[in-house]
């Protein structure tokens, strides 16, 4: 199975919950496409996120870097979720809020008034990366690179490169973490190390970590950000509507995540013991690999799925995952889109496409899925 089309999606789901399918460079696994089925896996606690349960395991893979707390369970992904989840509350979001609204006004004041430029890589990637960047600790000189090794990790073209993509970013943050350690500050990093110099972490779990909230702390916002504004000017009738009531920005990204979810699936989960889901035999050591973008879209609790609809309260979606392993940061996502949507449509009023629709690429791996470029036209 290659990543698969959101139509294809639907046809897997109406005839039935549960698939087997072959995952490039993952072999068999079963496939999860409807919301109930999907939200019985994300909560089944005898399907674990510790690849060593999978029947197939012989080592972690080549591009792992450290361990983090996607890749366990209760107790261990308890201690490591709660390292970090104070960074992550409404207070401390709201508290950044201002923050986000100067970084994207900054990247807007760049960008020309008038003529035509790549929403993607001069709006839709630097904000989510400033603002992750300046809460990690990553110094301002060093944004540019992370981002291509972790898009290569997340998206690989190839097994060579997401090696080397490893071995990379194994070896910057290394070398970051060890220069908190000699200078200690007020970020996440920061804090991060002290954990561990304490006891609190191991010397791969701060790696994973730090590794974890660089990366899932932009690549899906990009990937969120882009699609929204896409969404917005593919449907004029919504963008107008936007327009005349901005009270609704928060809605229209809450719709976009459901109709175009930025993750298109979990982490892959194993079975620890044989298990039935949605009448399917999963066997001990079976991988499952969750749709979150089929669940998004299951007719029997979204009326009208594939219609894009800001005034919708698509109330269960699951772009950010359910259950424990529920996106951490979400607020923060949910607060950098829609204030980069908003002062977008404000500054631009007569924002357009810049090219055919059909002429744009979405990238797509097992997990994520994202356009390329934007090209728009300003004014």
């Amino acid at each position: 199975m290659t990543a698969p089309t959101l139509q294809e999606l639907a046809a897997l789901r109406a005839e039935g919950a549960v698939h087997r399918v072959l995952v490039p460079g993952s072999g068999e696994s079963w496939l999860v496409v409807t919301r109930d089925a999907a939200r019985a896996a994300l909560t089944d606690p005898r399907l674990s996120n510790d690849i060593r349960h999978s029947a197939s395991w012989q080592t972690d893979g080549g591009h792992a870097v450290g361990r983090n707390m996607l890749q366990t369970d209760p107790p261990h992904h308890t201690r490591l979720r709660r390292l970090i989840a104070g960074h992550f509350t409404p207070g401390r979001i709201a508290a950044l809020r201002p923050g986000v609204e100067r970084i994207a006004g900054d990247l807007l004041d760049a960008l020309p008034r008038r003529g035509t430029a790549d929403l993607v890589g001069r709006y839709a990637l630097p904000l989510p990366v400033t603002v992750i960047c300046e809460l990690l600790g990553v110094p301002e000189g060093d944004r540019g690179g992370f981002h291509t090794w972790s898009n290569e990790l997340v998206m690989p073209t190839s097994h060579e490169a997401a090696a080397a993509a490893a071995d990379a970013l194994t070896g910057y943050l290394t070398g970051l973490t060890d220069a908190k350690r000699r200078t200690p500050d007020d970020t996440l990093l920061s804090g991060l190390v002290t954990a561990a110099d304490s006891g609190g972490l191991t010397a791969g779990e701060l790696l994973g970590t730090a590794f974890l909230v660089l990366v899932a702390g932009h690549e899906t916002t990009v990937n969120l950000i882009s699609a929204t504004v896409h969404s917005l000017l593919t449907h004029p009738d919504q963008l107008a509507r936007l327009r005349a009531e901005p009270e609704l920005t928060e809605g229209a990204v809450e719709e976009s995540l459901r109709h175009n979810s930025p993750v298109h699936a979990s982490a892959f989960r194993f079975a620890t013991e044989p298990l039935e889901l949605a009448g399917t035999a999963i066997a001990a050591g079976d991988s499952v690999l969750v749709s979150l973008a089929a669940a998004s879209r299951d007719p029997a609790y979204f009326p009208d799925p594939d219609r894009f609809d800001i005034g919708r309260r698509p109330q269960g979606h699951l772009g950010f995952g359910h259950g424990l392993h529920h996106c951490l940061g979400a607020p923060l996502a949910r607060t950098e889109a829609a204030v980069a949507v908003r002062l977008l449509l404000e500054r631009h009023p007569s924002l357009a496409l810049a090219t055919d629709p059909a002429a744009l690429t979405w990238r797509t791996s097992t997990l994520l899925r994202g356009l390329a470029e934007l090209p728009v036209r300003l004014g």
